[in-house]
């Protein structure tokens, strides 16, 4: 579930550099104040690209403040001052994570030492915000009982991460959120699992877990995926960033949001090109046949 959402670095302003370092430190720093030291661990881009998105659509101002950290206990650094919507996002960072480690157990056995980090975590963020973990914990249920059943379904096996993340947005930005708001991050979140399913796809036929894309195609490999189905995951893909580019024109930004432009109009095609192909990404790079999203 995390990993894929990130900056396009090249094309992104030193501003947006500075401002998403700093939301990254301040959300680690809000990991702490909400969920303790130990679920630091599993601080993540992907909610440090929602801790922009949500703020500006929250109209709530970012204060950056120079700080000291763990990894920086010398020198201060700009840090993003938790508010509010840091820490719940810290909370929803926590569970993430725990719930994630938790398919790990259950699908391949492992992994149990390290959800131990984020037990404390995720109990303070159970008694403390227990509507996050309600939303997540029904929603990864949903999506695992449609595992079980074998659903070949790329739409409907989506839907579950697609509608966790529309109902957290929906939930963490109160009164601003709007149905444009929800449908963003609905698409968001389909992207998010559906790209990680064309990643996974060799690991997943390795070790006979659960692909939405294996029951669906039945290729051999990724690289076959790619090749057999390459206009059906186009169209897919190109469909999702279509979605997004019209919600992005709907929703209402109240500061400068050139850094999430770059993540969702830049960032996220990027990510998507890289793992639709099977080949090196200096090879990716030199292949005049691949499409550009």
């Amino acid at each position: 579930m995390f990993g894929y959402i990130s900056p396009d670095l090249p094309n992104l302003f030193i501003k947006d550099a500075m401002l998403y370092k700093a939301l990254y430190c301040g959300l680690c720093k809000g990991i702490s104040s909400a969920c303790g030291q130990l679920a630091r661990m599993g601080l993540s881009y992907d909610v440090t690209f929602l801790s922009a998105l949500l703020h500006n659509i929250k109209n709530v101002d970012i204060e950056v403040e120079q700080s000291h950290c763990v990894e920086h206990p010398i020198k201060k650094r700009p840090i993003a001052k938790p508010d509010e919507l840091t820490k719940a996002l810290a909370c929803v960072n926590t569970v993430w994570t725990y719930y994630k480690l938790t398919d790990d157990i259950e699908d391949e056995n492992r992994g149990r030492l390290k959800r131990l980090w984020f037990a404390k975590g995720f109990q303070r963020v159970k008694k403390e915000n227990p509507r996050i973990v309600e939303i997540v914990e029904r929603r990864m249920g949903e999506t695992s009982a449609l595992e079980k059943e074998g659903c070949d379904s790329i739409d409907r096996m989506a839907d579950g991460t697609a509608m966790m993340l529309k109902e957290l947005s929906d939930y963490l930005l109160e009164d601003y959120a709007t149905e444009e708001t929800g449908r963003l991050f609905y698409l968001i979140g389909k992207w998010i699992y559906l790209i990680d399913a064309v990643d996974d796809y060799d690991k997943d036929k390795k070790k006979g877990l659960f692909n939405v894309f294996a029951l669906a195609y039945g290729a051999e490999s990724k690289e076959a995926l790619l090749k057999e189905q390459r206009g059906e995951l186009d169209f897919l893909f190109k469909t999702l960033f279509f979605g997004v580019r019209e919600c992005l024109q709907r929703v209402k930004l109240h500061f400068n949001h050139d850094l999430t432009d770059n993540i969702l109009m830049l960032g996220l095609p990027n990510a998507t090109n890289r793992i639709l192909c099977a080949q090196s990404c200096a090879d990716c790079k030199k292949d005049k046949t691949l499409k550009k999203l």
